[in-house]
């Protein structure tokens, strides 16, 4: 299993949804990181612990986006993406909300 720390190999300043909003955007971590190993198969362990914050409108499209973007079932995804947070633990239920969400709402 990779893992994937958000703040070490993506930014410690994860801000906007879309890349138009900035290079550390959640499409930017979900296209950069995330889907590439996620279409070779591989599961990922996703440390959210040592940024300054996230916004809704990032988790939704790092994680919700993937949903969307590779036509994949939540319960499948969830079988591929673990999550992990010391610092605030609600942001792994929050992050899990938006990927079962997510194969409500339209592309």
């Amino acid at each position: 299993m990779k893992t994937i720390s958000v703040a070490k190999d993506f930014s410690c300043f994860p801000s906007g949804r879309w890349k138009v909003n900035g290079e550390a955007s959640g499409q930017g971590l979900r296209e950069i990181l995330l889907e590439p190993e996620l279409r070779a198969g591989n599961e990922i362990m996703v440390d959210l612990d040592g940024t300054m914050g996230f916004s809704s409108a990032f988790l939704e499209e790092a994680f919700g986006g993937i949903v969307r973007s590779l036509d994949i079932e939540p319960e499948r995804l969830l079988n591929l993406l673990h999550f992990k947070s010391d610092d605030d633990p609600s942001l792994v239920e929050e992050v899990i909300e938006y990927i079962l969400d997510a194969a409500k709402k339209p592309a």
